[in-house]
């Protein structure tokens, strides 16, 4: 059975050695000293490893069951949940008014990062509830909030978002299911919703629904969307649980991959809900839910990738296949473990400087939500949009693919459900797809997110690359080589992918939403090059003033000098392939496919 260990020394190398968390000037970072998160990532790692982490494959194999109306998960799960629950997890960055321990978005994902890498499926029953909660406390009246959020704070009671319907995904304009208004200032929904995660189960009192659906009456399209707070069981003015609403399970979806995790088709009939925000505003309200949901889905694709990677590590440290070519290494053995194959050890590279590079360009972002909500600041608010979907695309697109690496390294094995490899991968599959596909990641970052406030946000991030690159040249040669090179031409290549865009995308949009999902990958890789970046200056530094651990930080500086040598050069590749042009691409009338 594949095992999982909480990454917690990284996690305090970007935390405390490259953000410098409680030197910053963000309300509450200040107690994000690193003997505080040292304990919080210890205790939530013994928990993740011990408790979670032997019940994915439990839930993988058993997956859930729908019985008499109501959906039973996996063995093992709802005792698991009861743990979570009483050591105040999923709360831990909610308000202290609902319950919450009010901590910074950046512990919470770290945090987020442990829970989802030990056990994706049942991560996202608190992950779901999560979102719906912060849509409440965005959107919803102060009324509202004291009715839903303490119970959802605490997951007593789990939420969900309703979205998909059989006949529409993401245009949700299409959308059937209606909303009638009743003299009591509720509605009456109706309609079916698919692919609802977390959308029933038995390990909470109540599972509130966030539901998209159009008011009777309202205007066409997306302009007529709202959205309602539709709870499984109706709650009185006490507080307490009374009757069923008419909310219920057609069936369970059978998925590739998250067996344990319930995706439910929902029927509503004449079901109660109350609107949350404004009429005919619902994408407005639900997109607080979804933005959050995008970020979070990114480090799932990291979390799959780290998780794969630590088992594909193990097994190429063990498993006895043929000799080095450079001379015999383990003279007592019938042969050498796999990893002194140039191959092998290039597989595990890639996946080591992807999932480290992304666990900083994760915490990165988080800072960002964090200065946002916490300070106010609007430079960051929007640099963050931006990079939602590069963090959402990108991160989930190369974290299926390492999944995909770590199984190869298993050879056959990988291939057979003993050795528990192919999870990873059915697991991951899914983040590419949900909470917006990443073609449609890839089209709001290059149709949207790049002219948003007239271009301000991608120049500031230029401005910050260059003012990097600037400042920490001409210090060490070899780290301007290594590092400071490879990143200066990544920027480069990306800054002139913009540029095209704006030369030729007026004219002709093709060209430039031909080359979206090459342009995210290159902002991606543009990204996780700062990071090393700002890794590897932190880690020489380091090892210059003198250090307990030089081997941490060599191993740093090995394995960022292998992602700018061997990863970040793709951007020359993804930036030919955008100024190609879009005329190869809708060459084909669509009969000739």
């Amino acid at each position: 059975m594949p095992r999982y260990t909480a990454p917690t020394k990284d996690m305090q190398f970007i935390l405390h050695d490259v953000l410098k968390v409680s030197q910053s000037s963000i309300p509450g970072y200040d107690e994000l000293e690193p003997d505080f998160t040292s304990a919080v990532l210890e205790e939530a790692g013994k928990l993740t490893s011990d408790v979670l982490a032997p019940l994915n494959s439990v839930g993988d194999k058993e997956g859930c069951r729908l019985e008499n109306g109501m959906v039973y998960t996996p063995k093992g799960f709802k005792e698991a949940f009861a743990q979570v629950k009483e050591g105040g997890w999923t709360g831990l960055d909610m308000p202290e008014q609902y319950g919450g321990q009010n901590m910074p978005a950046v512990l919470g994902s770290a945090v987020g990062e442990l829970f989802s890498g030990s056990n994706m499926a049942f991560t996202m029953y608190q992950g779901l509830t999560h979102g719906a909660a912060s849509a409440i406390l965005a959107h919803g009246t102060d009324a509202q909030k004291d009715k839903w959020l303490p119970n959802m704070v605490s997951c007593e009671w789990t939420g969900t978002m309703n979205l998909t319907e059989p006949h529409c995904g993401t245009d949700l304009g299409l959308m059937r299911t209606k909303a009638e208004p009743q003299n009591d200032g509720s509605y009456k929904i109706t309609g079916q919703k698919i692919f609802i995660s977390s959308g029933d189960h038995d390990m909470a009192d109540n599972i509130v629904h966030l539901v998209l659906a159009k008011i009777v009456g309202g205007p066409e399209g997306i302009k007529g969307v709202s959205l309602f707070i539709v709870p499984k069981v109706m709650v009185n003015e006490d507080g307490s649980l009374g009757e069923r609403n008419g909310a219920s399970v057609g069936s369970i979806e059978e998925k590739m991959g998250i067996h344990g995790n319930s995706t439910c088709v929902m029927n509503y009939d004449d079901a109660t809900g109350y609107l949350l925000g404004d009429e005919h505003k619902g994408m407005r309200a639900m997109f607080t839910m979804m933005n959050e949901a995008r970020l979070g889905v990114g480090m799932q694709g990291l979390s799959q990738a780290e998780a794969a990677y630590q088992n594909a590590l193990d097994y190429a440290k063990d498993r006895l296949q043929g000799r080095a070519v450079t001379g015999v290494e383990n003279p007592d053995g019938p042969a050498d473990p796999l990893i002194v194959h140039p191959d092998i050890r290039r597989s595990l590279m890639e996946q080591k400087s992807f999932v480290e590079g992304a666990r900083a360009f994760i915490l990165w972002g988080a800072m960002m939500i964090d200065g946002a909500h916490r300070s106010g600041d609007k430079d960051a608010d929007g640099l963050v949009s931006l990079l939602t979907p590069v963090i959402k695309g990108f991160l989930t697109d190369v974290g299926y693919d390492m999944t995909v690496k770590a199984q190869q390294v298993y050879g056959g094995h990988g291939y057979i459900e003993e050795w528990g490899m192919s999870q990873f991968t059915r697991d991951a599959r899914i983040a590419m797809i949900y909470e917006g596909a990443n073609g449609v990641q890839a089209l709001d970052l290059v149709g949207r997110k790049l002219a948003q406030d007239g271009g301000k946000h991608v120049m500031a991030f230029f401005d910050m690359v260059k003012t990097f690159i600037k400042d920490n040249s001409g210090q060490d040669e070899a780290f301007d080589k290594d590092f400071i090179e490879p990143l200066k031409a990544a920027s480069k290549d990306l800054q002139a992918a913009g540029m095209y865009f704006m030369q030729t995308g007026m004219t002709n949009p093709n060209n430039a939403l031909s080359g979206s999902n090459d342009f995210m990958h290159m902002f991606g890789h543009v990204c996780l090059g700062l990071m090393w970046a700002r890794m590897g200056k932190v880690s020489v530094d380091t090892l210059a003033a003198g250090t307990d651990d030089p081997t941490f930080y060599e191993t740093k500086l090995a394995t960022g000098r292998f992602y700018m040598a061997r990863q970040l050069p793709a951007t020359a590749l993804h930036l030919t392939r955008i100024q190609s042009g879009g005329d190869t691409v809708m060459a084909l009338d669509a009969t000739n496919f």
